[in-house]
């Protein structure tokens, strides 16, 4: 095999030989700068005082607004940290940037330079820099007093406010007193209480470099116009591309809907969107309805979209083929969008507890985004003006114009918060709300910080007493965790968890944690040590226990509340009916009604099991086990992605669905030991990867990207060509493929649900269609030797499957019908031929004949 020289990445060619020793700070930034030059690109001012600031041994906190280069002076601290032979982490929120910064910082470095530690993968995890989550490094960072963190990066640092996971933000501020921290944010407001503590703590200044200069000036407007008509006039002054911001995927979907009946693009425009999308698959139930939006010129993007779509919006975008884009305020972290104008459809939303009016921080974190540096002079922020307001303007202008006197429509009286122009400018000049500390003392935090490194025992606790004082809250808050570290230390205690050994001899008692206690416990792995805990408890013997399995794989997963409510709708719709049926009253029928939950297998015994582990991890108090049934369900149901979106109306929530299932595989994959793997799960698990692969495979490229970074970074002409792979060039997926096509066969046989069995064929033996009376006439022989055939998981079995190629795209499948007797000896002769032809074109299977 012919091996790729690739050239050594930029920065990492300006480094010193090792044995050089480092470099001054004086050649860092000499050799730093010359090759942002070499770029094209110059430093703006307060990027020179930032690298100074921290080339001078600061503490920074960098408050430059969105598009301002921000991620240059983070790499200008890479350099400083490689230059110096030390070690560098890059931490932000969320993975998919954690993801994009991997890549950055390998094609700037070298692949063999960058780490990267997400729930997800762990690459290189050795390297002199490392990119993970900030949850990774506040896990580190407690585990490890020593840990070799000499810089850390902590980008989009106004998380450190959140409610559930601003912790992680704070904690290495007060466990790392050697590192120098550099803290981003385009909405980062008045920090020095914090700039104070750390000061206290590490003993070295913190710089402040704040900017309200942008490479890409904003303009602001409130309008007083219908939507379509502010959307008509920003696109007749140039302004387009359009984001238009709405908070909920629902309402940007029915603004989408809403904006067909205006055309946006002209003919030719249209025309070479059509041009640009004929190699697109929209081969999902929601697919024909995302295409028309794209042929009008609009798009659409959230986190309800499949990853695909999703992607395409993104390139169509990119292209400047797109005016209008409808989505959510996903836009505020991190989306590749080129955007000239936001506009705000609406200036509140529902903030956790309530409906409010947006946060100076999201609305300032959103707005931001307009304006593209290197393509626009001028980016546009507008907001649209409350609907009842807006059509009573309409109102006004007709009475203006000697109409009589009308009356005026009313504020909505619920969904609804008032706001008007002052409420826009207020949030265009206010300073982001302070940062409130979250910190706060849990079971799994006691328990890492006993196990941590080279302060075990009573000097961990010791140490979680140090770090509640070293903490940003306030006097009453570090009291009050104080009680609760006292209060996790008694369970942990009672719980056989930890184990205090009085002292003799007037020496003082010690702690230890309890022999045989993972050592790998982490605040993330809680119910994933629930899994591995009750695998053993399942009868490994059973019929159904591969699907068991499965079921306590998915009780571990987050909850994709749509998909379960759209089970609990159905079933209540079929509870009703069958209660109407029988002559119950409204009364009684409501208060079934309300006993009904979404499917859950195996329910008492999740419950029971996960009980029992409760009382002996008291940490997973704040945890919860989910039972629910949807990776099983399809199985058991021989059901595809597509009949589970049709079943349960999901068209417009298909990327919550495919992200959930790629969560099953991957706990299928990384959580369920192989020893725990039988031949029936091995075969659900390749089932699942052949239908993820199926409907979206850049859920698998992007997994396999990360596998290779190296093959991501080598110049285009070098690279593997990534073109959509052909579920045939994978065997094991187009095998699993075909088995689950073979058994819907099988299923709507069985059931004799012939009309529905047709639409799964393409032709019979002798080239014609076949229809549900032949079906029928081809199974009588069948039903009148052995009265039903079995549909239970042991009739999946792929010993009852047989494929093998016969020529270039061409297969023979047969597959056997399980009778209850028993035998097995029917079954169906089916050929496969893809000659000129996808495997998604239509039905895959020629059914030749049904016999013994």
């Amino acid at each position: 095999m012919q091996t790729i020289e690739t050239p050594r990445a930029p920065l990492a060619a300006l480094l010193p030989d090792r044995s050089a020793g480092p470099l001054a700070s004086d050649d860092i930034l000499t050799r730093f700068v010359g090759w942002v030059e070499s770029t094209g690109l110059s430093l703006y001012p307060a990027q020179e005082e930032a690298i100074l600031e921290l080339l001078g041994g600061k503490h920074l906190f960098l408050k430059t607004p969105t598009g301002s280069g921000k991620s240059l002076v983070a790499m200008a601290l890479h350099f400083k940290a490689m230059a110096e032979g030390k070690v560098s982490f890059y931490t932000c929120p969320i993975k998919a940037l954690v993801n994009e910064k991997f890549f950055a910082l390998c094609e700037a470095f070298g692949a063999e330079n960058v780490g990267l530690l997400t729930g997800d993968a762990a690459i290189n995890r050795e390297a002199p820099i490392i990119c993970c989550t900030a949850e990774i490094l506040s896990n580190l960072a407690l585990r490890d007093a020593m840990l070799r963190a000499d810089y850390v990066v902590m980008d989009e640092f106004h998380y450190y406010a959140d409610r559930e996971r601003g912790i992680a933000w704070q904690l290495p501020l007060i466990t790392l007193p050697s590192t120098t921290f550099l803290m981003m944010s385009a909405t980062l407001g008045d920090t020095h209480l914090i700039e104070e503590k750390l000061q206290e703590f590490t003993g070295r200044e913190v710089a402040s470099v704040r900017s309200a200069v942008r490479p890409v000036p904003l303009d602001f407007e409130y309008r007083e116009t219908p939507l379509h008509e502010t959307l008509q006039d920003l696109i007749r002054l140039g302004k387009a591309p359009i984001y238009l911001v709405n908070f909920s995927q629902r309402a940007a979907a029915e603004q989408a809907q809403n904006l067909m009946s205006v055309d946006f693009s002209t003919k030719e425009e249209k025309e070479a969107i059509r041009q640009a999308l004929l190699e697109a698959p929209f081969d999902t139930p929601y697919g024909k309805d995302f295409q028309r939006f794209l042929r009008h010129g609009i798009g659409m993007h959230h986190a309800g979209l499949l990853p695909k779509y999703r992607l395409l919006v993104e390139r169509l975008a990119q292209t400047g083929l797109l005016k209008v884009i409808s989505g959510t305020d996903t836009l505020g972290v991190g989306v590749n969008i080129p955007i000239r104008t936001v506009l705000f459809t609406q200036l509140f939303k529902f903030n956790g507890e309530k409906l409010a009016t947006l946060s100076v921080r999201d609305f300032q974190q959103i707005a931001g985004r307009a304006g593209r540096k290197g393509f626009d002079t001028q980016g546009s922020v507008v907001a649209q003006a409350p609907e009842h307001v807006i059509e009573n303007v309409k109102i006004a202008q007709k009475e203006a114009k000697g109409g009589k006197r009308l009356p005026r429509k009313p504020p909505p009286q619920k969904g609804f918060v008032n706001y008007d122009k002052n409420t826009f400018d207020r949030l265009q000049t206010g300073l982001p709300e302070p940062l409130e500390s979250r910190f706060e003392v849990t079971h799994g935090f006691l328990l890492n910080l006993l196990q941590s490194e080279m302060v075990g025992g009573a000097e961990g606790y010791q140490r979680l007493v140090r770090l509640i004082f070293r903490s940003h809250g306030s006097e009453y808050i570090k009291r009050r965790n104080i009680k609760e570290a006292a209060a996790c230390f008694r369970t942990l205690r009672n719980a056989g968890l930890v184990i205090v050994n009085k002292g003799e001899g007037g020496s003082s008692a010690s702690v230890a944690v309890a022999p045989g206690l993972q050592r790998d416990f982490s605040l993330n792995q809680t119910l994933s040590l629930y899994l591995l805990d009750t695998l053993n408890k399942l009868d490994h013997e059973a019929e159904t226990y591969a699907l068991d399995v499965v079921t306590l794989a998915e009780s571990i997963l987050e909850n994709p509340e749509v998909v379960l409510y759209a089970q609990l709708h159905e079933l209540k719709g079929e509870k009703i009916a069958e209660m109407k049926a029988r002559g119950m009253e409204y009364d009684e029928r409501m208060a079934e009604l309300d006993k009904l939950e979404w499917p859950k297998p195996n329910r008492d015994f999740i419950y029971t099991t996960f009980n029992a582990f409760a009382d002996k991890h008291p940490w997973v108090g704040a945890e919860n086990i989910r039972p629910k049934s949807i990776l099983r369900d399809m199985y058991e149901r021989y059901m595809t992605f597509h009949d589970y979106v049709r079943e349960y109306g999901l068209q417009r929530s298909e990327g919550v669905l495919m992200r959930y299932l790629g969560d099953c595989y991957k706990a299928l994959t990384q959580t369920i030991p192989e020893r725990y793997r039988n031949d029936e799960l091995k075969d659900i698990i390749e089932w699942l990867r052949a239908m993820i692969r199926h409907v979206d495979q850049s859920l698998l490229d992007e997994w396999e990207r990360l596998k290779n970074p190296g093959e991501a970074l080598l110049p285009r002409a070098e690279a593997p060509e990534r073109r959509p792979q052909e579920l045939t060039d994978d065997p094991r997926a187009f095998a699993a493929h075909v088995r689950n096509e073979l058994y819907r066969l099988v299923r709507m046989l069985g059931l004799r649900r012939y009309a529905d069995a047709v639409a799964l064929l393409r032709l019979d033996a002798g080239g014609e269609a076949w229809t549900a009376a032949k079906l029928e006439a081809a199974m009588a022989p069948y039903f009148e030797e052995h009265g039903s055939v079995v549909l239970t998981p042991q009739a999946r079995r792929p010993a009852y499957t047989l494929l093998k190629e016969t020529g270039p795209r061409q297969w023979d499948a047969q597959q056997r019908l399980l009778d209850p007797e028993g035998h097995g000896d029917w079954m169906l002769d089916c050929a496969i031929d893809l000659t000129g032809r996808k495997v998604d074109d239509g039905p895959l299977l020629i059914l030749r004949r049904i016999g013994t």
